[in-house]
This record gives structure tokens, sequence and C-alpha cells, in this order.
């Protein structure tokens, strides 16, 4: 739905589409728009009030005394009233268009990380982190500080210099006429710089070169570790330190760029008496007595600078505006990525083994859906690995029956986390079919998958929260004692207990750090409390020490009863007892059955074992001493070497 709803916004750009991404709150823009305009009625109050006491007071300019005090007073009064109503519908204008805008800013971050949360892993592997992120943030809280700020102020500064312009042709056409030349000259100034192809282009590079650098920044920040161990500084984190350079750059060239035209339209737009005084002057000398005309050329000196205070706001809104089109029509770039497909009738499965039907896929474009149309929108990242013919998995076929131990194993790079990554459909099959009970998990529903599918992967991630909500995040609805239940069966309750305030014990930035094993214990912990009937371990012991593993495997011993369990093993003495060990290597399948009967075979399974086996044995240091032991002993040097 995001992705139509973006195709058909695609034609509107600016305010147009930034009131459509508005939707239900349009109705409060309206009342802030009415209330601003409104006020900008009342500021004109003051200047009619000045016009009239000046009057007043030339007409007896020759006896002062004998100018009408109550008059005076009672304009006066009126200015005051006006100037208050004014800021008090101000203050209601700038009211409706805060609230209007907070719910902007909440609705329309919902949506995006919603539709982000549904797009294939492929999208955000193409898409830098820093970008992402930079459209979640900065370019969201621009919607919400133009609409908060920006908009009334548009609307109130629109409506002042239209009312004070019509006042002037009302009051005196050739006046009006000189004040009017500074604003046509600045508008058409600022038209110039502002407008086509290069001031869009330079708007644009000013934002991917923002991106860019946000992107380096966090990837600065992630590698501290690294800098700080080799002794290095931000000087040599080259990506980082380019970018802040080309931004640099680009920054001080794009003020170099406008920076006279700017000066330009301020001096203009500063200079109303410059082109107001020769005409007054000139018209006055043509009939000196006339009291009302100076009266009248004295209240133009003092309404037209009023003209250049909205002028310049004006002329700033100008420039957020253009950011904030560009700022929209990055946020309709993720709307209009295309979500994983749904089904249109839904499917839920009675079993929960896993077929895989001569699955194929690769990172590159060109992977079929279901029906067999290509998925332009698959990730572009080059596949490492792989088959001669390009892809990462190639005709892969096996069963995980239901309540059985399938592990997947085999070299680096041989496809074993694809395949777990497939399941979930965290990417969508190139060819072929993987089935749950006999439905293909295409035609069920996305949610429904993941309900039917838990994980337990080698990198844990955890949210900065406290201990608590990481293990309920996948169950937030579930009770204190069910997460304490899934705690102890993952046995993690007694580190957690001597946090410092246990399971309301911060994570992370402004909490505490976790080691390793106590983070997949966590893991763990999740997926008991999902209870989800098929499970994908990752190597889920692989930080765990020795004193602590022993714990681990009574955890996913607690974990994997009863469940289609798929592991991807590199400690082969984890998967010993598994009902089938899959060999995989190149992105297919090689051999497959029990342990004893890949180790008969002395295939690819057989090689790793004794690799495995022989590294258990290693020790630093033991290479002389074991040389001198085993002498010109082939078979150990090879294993040795």
């Amino acid at each position: 739905m995001a992705g139509k709803s973006a195709g058909k916004a695609a034609n509107k750009t600016g305010i147009a589409r930034l009131l459509e991404l508005a939707g239900e709150r349009r109705g409060l823009l309206a009342v802030s728009g009415v209330f601003s305009a409104l006020s900008a009625v009342c500021m004109l109050v003051p200047y009619i009030s000045v016009y009239f006491i000046i009057k007043e007071l030339l007409e007896h300019a020759a006896n002062p005394l004998a100018a009408d005090g109550g008059f005076m007073v009672r304009w006066s009064m009126v200015a005051l009233g006006g100037l208050l109503a004014s800021l008090l519908l101000m203050y209601g204008g700038g009211l409706a268009s805060h609230i209007a805008a907070f719910r902007i800013l909440y609705g329309l971050r919902v949506r995006l990380s919603a539709h982000i949360g549904k797009l294939p892993l492929g999208w955000l592997n193409s898409t830098s982190t820093g970008a992402v992120k930079k459209t979640l943030d900065q370019n969201v809280e621009k919607v919400e500080t133009f609409v908060a700020h920006q908009l009334p102020d548009l609307v109130h500064m629109a409506v002042t210099t239209i009312l004070m312009i019509v006042a002037m042709l009302w009051l005196n056409v050739w006046l009006a006429a000189a004040c009017l030349i500074p604003i046509v000259m600045g508008f058409a100034l600022q038209g110039l710089m502002m407008s086509g192809s290069k001031a869009q282009s330079s708007i644009k590079q000013y934002y991917n070169s923002l991106e860019r650098l946000n992107g380096s920044a966090i990837q600065y920040v992630r590698g501290m570790p690294v800098v700080k161990v080799f002794g290095q500084t931000v000087f040599s984190f080259r990506q980082f330190y380019d970018d802040m350079v080309k931004y640099r750059d680009f920054c001080v060239k794009y003020t170099d760029h406008f920076q006279y035209g700017f000066l330009s339209f301020k001096v203009i737009l500063s200079s109303f008496a410059t082109f107001l005084l020769p005409v007054g002057v000139f018209l006055l000398q043509r009939d000196p007595g006339n009291v009302a005309f100076a009266a009248m050329l004295l209240f133009f000196l003092i309404l037209s600078p009023g003209i250049s205070a909205p002028m310049f706001k004006i002329m700033h809104m100008a420039s957020s505006l253009r950011n904030i089109n560009e700022g929209v029509s990055r946020i309709d770039l993720i709307f209009a990525e295309k979500p994983i497909p749904e089904p249109k009738y839904p499917k839920v499965p009675a079993a929960y083994e896993v077929s895989f039907h001569d699955v194929s896929f690769s990172y590159v474009k060109g992977n079929k859906d279901k029906d067999g149309n290509k998925d332009e929108k698959q990730s572009t990242s080059a596949a490492a690995g792989g088959s001669d013919d390009g892809n990462v998995l190639s005709k892969v076929s096996f069963v995980a029956q239901q309540g059985e131990v399938t592990a997947l194993v085999g070299p680096s790079g041989a496809g074993k986390s694809t395949v777990a990554s497939l399941l979930p459909r965290f990417w969508d099959v190139g060819s072929g079919s993987i089935q749950i009970g006999g439905v293909d998990i295409r035609d069920m529903a996305t949610d429904e998958l993941m309900n039917t599918v838990a994980f337990v992967f080698q990198q844990t991630f955890l949210f900065y929260d406290s201990v608590y909500n990481n293990i309920a995040v996948g169950v937030p609805n579930a009770s204190r004692e069910a997460v304490y239940a899934a705690a102890k069966a993952a046995q993690c309750h007694a580190f957690i207990s001597q946090l410092p305030h246990g399971y309301d014990t911060l994570i992370g930035e402004g909490g505490v750090y976790l080691s390793g094993g106590e983070e997949q214990r966590i893991a763990v912990a999740r997926a008991i409390l999902k209870n989800a009937p098929i499970l994908v371990l990752d190597e889920a012991s692989a930080f765990a020490d020795p004193e602590n593993e022993f714990e681990m495997q009574l955890a996913l011993k607690e974990l994997t009863k009863g469940k289609t369990v798929i592991v991807i093993a590199h400690r082969l003495s984890t998967i010993r007892d598994a009902a089938q060990i899959i060999v995989m290597d190149q992105g297919r399948i090689t051999e497959s059955g029990k342990h004893e009967k890949l180790l008969a075979a002395r295939g690819l399974y057989s090689i790793l074992w004794e690799a495995y086996t022989a590294a258990t044995g290693w020790r630093i240091g033991l290479g002389k001493e074991a040389k001198k032991q085993h002498g010109n002993d082939a078979e150990y040097n090879s294993r040795q070497s």
C-alpha cells in the first residue's frame, strides 16, 4: 500500500506532497492558517492607527495644542488592541500547527519504520545506514519544523505583504509603485538565484554529501576500538575524513556561489526609502501645502520597512521549502521501495517440517518471485562465494523433519547462513520453493511466518533497554512470570539477579555491558519465550567460554524440545547427535546423513571433522615439540599445515 501511495504521489512535491503526508491533520493546519491570516490582519491595525495619529498632528502642526488628544488616545488604544489580538491569534495558530506537526512527525516515523520493517534485507544491505538514519531523524524533523513554525509564518507573512501592497495602492498609486520596484527586483533576483536545475542539483548534492558524512561517522564510531588499538586518528580513517572534507568544500563552494546574489537581495529590500523619497519629494513639490499628502508620505516611509521583514522571512522560507522538497522526496524514495509481497489468501501450515525444493538464490538482481516475475529490487550486493553459475545457492533440496535437529555444515562461504536467511523471507528465493508443512512460505502471511520461526544468531543484537524488555521483545504482552521462566530455562536468571537493578538493569550505553555468552543466553531466553515451533540456530554457543558453555548447552536443550531445529554448526562436536547433517560446499549440498555415515563416506564432512579434531588439540608453542615427537609423520604434518 505504501508503494502504491508513493507512486500516486510521485507528481506532487513540496507543500502539496507535505499536505498529503499530513493526512487527517490537514484540519489542524487549516485552523492554524486561518488564525495566522487573522493575526496578519490585526497586525496592520497599529500601522493604520499611526497613519491617523500622524495625520492629526500634521493638520495641527502650527498649533499642536489644537490637536484632538482624545482622538489620538483612541487610536492608540486601537493599536494596542490590534497588537494584542494579533499576538493571541498568532499563539492560537502556533498551538494548532505544533499539535499537527508532532502528530504528523509521530505518524510519519511510525509509517516509515513499519515500511522499512517489511522491506527485504537486500534493500538494507544496499543502502547506507547513515542515509536511513538521516531520513528517519533529520528529514522527518525538518517536516515537523516546517509545519510547526514556518508554515504559520509563511501564511502570516504572505497575508501581511498582500494587505500592505493593497493598502498602499489604495492610498496612492505612485508611492505604491515606488515601493513595488524593490519588491519585484528582490523576487526576480531570488528566482534567478534559486530556480533552475543548478540550484536543485546543489540541494541534492548537499543532501548526498550529508548522508555520506552520516554513514561514515557511524562507521567511525563503531570502529573506535580498532582506531584506538592501532593508534590511529580521524585523519587515518580515510572514508570519514574524505567525506568531511568533501562536505566542507561543497558548503564553501555553495556559499561562494550565492553570496553576491544574497547580498544584493538584502540591499535592495533594505532600500525602500531610496525609491520612495524621490517620487514623494517630486509629488510634494507640485503641491507643497498638501498636508494630507505629507502625512501619507510619512506613513509610507513608516510602512515600507514593514514589508522588508516579511520579505526576508519569505526568502528564508523559500530556502527551507527547497530543503523540505528534497527531504520529502527522500522519504518518498523509501515508501516507493516494494515490501515483500503478501499473499492475497494466506495459508496456515498444519505441520512444521521444513522443505527446500531445488532452491537457487543470488544476491544480485534478477531473482524471481513465486509467479516467475523478476524482482528488480533484489539486493545489488555482490555474491560472496557461491557456485560457478553466480548463485550463492544452487538446486538446494532437503527436508528438516518436525521434532528433529538438522545441522548445516561446510566451509566458510558455502551458503549455510543464506539458507537460514531465506527461511523467514529476509530475501525471496531466486527459483524453487521453501515450504513449511507443505505450505509455500510465500503463501503465508508475514506475521504468521515470523510467529512460526524463531532465531538465535551468532551475532546477538540487544537494544539499549532493560534486560526484561530485551527478553520480552518478541512477546511484549508476556507476563513477568513467563519472562522469568524463560530466563531460568535459558540459564541466565542467576547472572541477571546479580546485575545492579536485576531485570530492570539497562543494557548498553548508560547501563551495563554483557559478555558475548551472556548476550547469547539472553537471545535464547527470547526464543524460549516466543516458543515458535521452528528454530534456527546460527552457532548459538560461539561466544560461550568453557565455564559457561555447559549452561549454554542446557539452555539450548530446553529450547529445542519438540521443535523443528536447523543448526548452522562450526563446532562439529555440538551436532554429532543430529538426526540429519547436511554438508554444503559452494552453494550446493554434497552430502547428507548421520555423523557415523558421513565419517565412513570419507568425503568433505570427514575432512572437516579431522580438521576440527586436530584443531581442538592445538597448543601455542607445540610445534617444535610435536615435530620432535612425530618426526616425518606426513599425516600429522599435513594436518598441522
